[in-house]
């Protein structure tokens, strides 16, 4: 008889536990809308966005990128007349720039395939031998699309690299 005592009172813990935790199961994902620095009129369909990726747009319009587990964000832009990107390097709040001590970023595109060198090019308020923004050119850079790949660096000596991804969205 006491087992089956232990037995109920256990399942009855069991159940009380498992039932006192409320889930929302009807509620959507939630979708981030991050504009990736393209210029587009109203109603652009070439508009570019990451959806669901959790951060917001970048302060240049930017997709943005964690590196080291949010310690920096990379943000991500490009400039399709100029065929050419620009990054730049954010600290764990995603909006304020970080100079680091590297003289490259190096940015890698799936399609089209491509490998840009994007070299320091300091703002004005960043200090002497570090940069906050790398910038650098390549022909296909000027075909209007939603590009994906990745970009890595070196801050102190350590390798950062993080994967992005721009979708099509609609204003």
């Amino acid at each position: 008889m006491k087992s089956l005592n232990y037995a109920l009172l256990t399942i009855s813990l069991v159940m009380n536990v498992g039932c006192s935790q409320k889930t929302p199961v009807d509620e959507p994902p939630a979708q981030i809308d991050n504009h990736s620095g393209h210029e587009h009129a109203e109603g652009d369909e070439n508009d570019h966005s990451v959806v669901g990726h959790g951060h917001g747009a970048g302060p240049h319009d930017g997709t943005i990128v964690d590196w080291g587990g949010g310690k920096y964000h990379v943000e991500f832009t490009v400039d399709h007349d100029k065929t050419q990107a620009t990054v730049y390097v954010l600290g764990g709040d995603e909006k304020t720039p970080t100079p680091i001590d590297a003289e490259t970023i190096e940015l890698n595109i799936v399609e089209p395939e491509m490998t840009v060198t994007l070299n320091a090019a300091p703002e004005a308020s960043d200090p002497d031998g570090k940069a906050s923004r790398f910038i650098g050119t390549h022909e296909k850079l000027g075909v209007v699309q939603e590009y994906e790949g990745s970009m890595t660096g070196v801050i102190d000596g350590t390798p950062y690299s993080g994967d992005f991804k721009e979708e099509a969205h609609a204003h």
